[in-house]
């Protein structure tokens, strides 16, 4: 499991998940710059994803669904803010209806993904921040930790693939 570290912080409203991975951060910038890999990788093995919109650029909108193991589908999206290839990314993600509509009642979340070279391997930083303890609390209570743990998880084999 490349996940290495896992905290929240209540006073701060974050989340940071850290992870190191046996490639250099270029190929691991692939798999967010790609739309196909991407799927592979965001949602846990159970709950896989369909990017439908990939447009990875500042300005930019990512959307996509989940799948889960009844056939239930949750729809989210990214707003793209700002991108520092292969250092890193920035944006906004929310929860959305089945149109792609952000759902105004779910918590928003503002992520600093960030990658660092070291020795040949990749260390990466995912940092997200509610605008409220209640909202951070609700991602919490809904299994965020375990589900991007084992998102994040399905790196390792695709970059052995």
């Amino acid at each position: 499991m490349p996940v290495t570290n896992v905290s929240h912080d209540a006073d701060a409203l974050t989340l940071t998940i850290t992870a190191e991975f046996a490639a250099p951060r270029a190929r691991i910038w692939q798999i967010y710059a790609d739309p196909r890999q991407l799927e592979k990788i965001w949602g846990p093995p159970t709950y896989p994803a369909t990017v439908v919109d990939h447009e990875f650029t500042p300005g930019g909108r990512v959307t996509y669904y989940m799948t889960g193991p009844e056939g239930d589908k949750h729809a989210g999206y990214w707003n793209i803010i700002s991108i520092d290839e292969p250092a890193g990314f920035t944006f906004t993600d929310g929860f959305a209806d089945a149109d792609f509509t952000p759902i105004e009642s779910m918590p928003v979340s503002a992520n600093e993904f960030s990658f660092q070279d070291k020795d040949g391997s990749t260390i990466a930083t995912y940092v997200s921040t509610y605008a409220t303890a209640e909202g951070l609390q609700q991602v919490l209570d809904m299994g965020v930790v375990e589900g991007a743990s084992q998102a994040i998880g399905q790196i390792d084999d695709l970059i052995k693939g």
